[in-house]
């Protein structure tokens, strides 16, 4: 005799724990340096939403930590966005381009977080370099245009002892005293 259908307990089946989707898988934390004491926290179980929530954080100029969770409210950082140093960086880069300089070199710091300010800086002294230079070439044109115009009527008659004025005679002296 078997036991009837309707008797019978229903049993789910076993599954492994990773299977289960995590409500709070990542959690998001952002603050922003004009309202430091509102930070922006929130957790979501996409990872693609995550790191798009973090993008749109770090484009806003927050500072944003992306965290994984490792079970039981542990927190591991998966990834840190400083989102002034990218503005910053965007707002260097567009300097560039204002100031007609060459972009950045992609052989220059390569691992550095800062190539666009420290190119921008590299270039603008550059140019002023290159602008003080010009200015004292200009000036020293100038200093000696103005000692070639004063000096113009000496420099074009002949030296003095070249003038029949101041010619000396030729001494003439025996062959005894050569």
């Amino acid at each position: 005799m078997s036991t009837p259908k309707n008797q019978r307990q229903h049993k789910r089946k076993a599954r492994n724990v990773k299977q289960y989707a995590t409500p709070d898988r990542y959690r998001i934390e952002a603050s922003w340096n004009d309202r430091p004491d509102r930070p922006a926290a929130t957790t979501t179980s996409d990872r693609k939403k995550a790191r798009a929530l973090a993008r749109k954080w770090a484009d806003s100029g927050a500072y944003v930590i992306v965290q994984e969770n490792d079970g039981w409210h542990v927190w591991r950082t998966v990834d840190e966005i400083n989102g002034p140093a990218l503005l910053a960086e965007r707002a260097a880069e567009q300097a560039l381009a204002d100031a007609g300089f060459s972009p950045v070199p992609p052989g220059y710091a390569p691992d550095a977080d800062d190539r666009a300010r420290t190119w921008l800086a590299h270039m603008t002294a550059r140019a002023e370099a290159a602008r003080r230079a010009a200015v004292e070439d200009d000036r020293r044109r100038r200093r000696l245009a103005v000692e070639a115009t004063r000096d113009a009527r000496t420099l074009m008659s002949p030296p003095a002892i070249v003038r029949p004025e101041h010619r000396q005679r030729a001494r003439h002296i025996t062959g005894a005293q050569r």
